[in-house]
C-alpha cells in the first residue's frame, strides 16, 4: 500500500544522501526532499497497479521527458538502482516481490539512460 511505498521511498532517499555518488543525483532535484518523496511514492502507487494518485495531484508524466533536462548516464542509473535495491531489501516484503520490483524498475531506469544518452551525443 501507500504507507509501504512511503517507507521504501524514505529509505531510498536516505541511501542517496548517504552515498557520495547519490549526491550528484540529489543535486538534480529542484524540489524539496518532501515533495520528491511524495512524487515518487504517488508515481509508484499507480505504476504498480494501485490508484493513479500522481496524476490526480501533479498531472500526467512522461518518465523520459521528466528526466530529459538531466545528464543521466550509466553511472547515475547504477547509483539510482543501487540505492533503490538497498531500500527494497530493507522492506518487510516477500523476496519474490523484492526481486520483481528491482527488475521492473530497471526497465524505466534503462529507458531514461538510453534517452539521455541519445539526446546528449
Amino acid at each position: 500500500g501507500e504507507s509501504g511505498l512511503r517507507a521504501l521511498v524514505a529509505a531510498f532517499y536516505d541511501g542517496l544522501e548517504a552515498s557520495p555518488a547519490g549526491t550528484a543525483i540529489l543535486s538534480m532535484h529542484t524540489r524539496s526532499r518532501e515533495e520528491m518523496c511524495d512524487r515518487l511514492t504517488l508515481f509508484l502507487c499507480g505504476w504498480l497497479g494501485g490508484p493513479r494518485l500522481y496524476g490526480e495531484k501533479y498531472g500526467a508524466i512522461s518518465i523520459p521527458g521528466a528526466h530529459a533536462p538531466f545528464p543521466i548516464g550509466v553511472a547515475e542509473r547504477d547509483t539510482w538502482l543501487g540505492c533503490m535495491q538497498m531500500a527494497i531489501e530493507a522492506q518487510p516484503w516477500a523476496a519474490q516481490f523484492k526481486d520483481y520490483l528491482i527488475k521492473a524498475l530497471s526497465v524505466p531506469a534503462g529507458r531514461v539512460t538510453k534517452y539521455s544518452l541519445s539526446t546528449t551525443s
